[in-house]
């Protein structure tokens, strides 16, 4: 099936159902082929699933910690304490 961009930009949501079925739309500019809309095969998910295993292989390392919160800046990462006593400033001005 042949569309137009115009055609295509209207009534999107339609064409997209479409090929999800199966069907293959064509998509044409002044009667001329620019594209082509399709489902989605097998070879198209396959970067999808090499990187959900890769990151499969990261979280079973045991010196991988994951952060607390989803999104969080250094969310899990553990602050080292503060030393008791002069701070190194403090140390490096008074040897002067």
């Amino acid at each position: 099936m042949n569309v137009s961009v115009r055609e295509l930009k209207a009534h999107l949501s339609e064409y997209l159902r479409r090929a999800q079925a199966g069907e293959t739309i064509v998509i044409t500019s002044r009667n001329h082929v620019v594209g082509r809309l399709s489902a989605p095969t097998e070879e198209d998910h396959a970067p999808a699933r090499e990187e959900t295993a890769a990151l499969e292989r990261l979280r079973a390392q045991p010196w991988l910690q994951e952060p607390a919160a989803a999104g969080a800046l250094g969310g899990g990462r553990r602050r080292i304490p503060a030393r008791e006593g002069e701070t190194l400033s403090t140390e490096l001005l008074e040897r002067d």
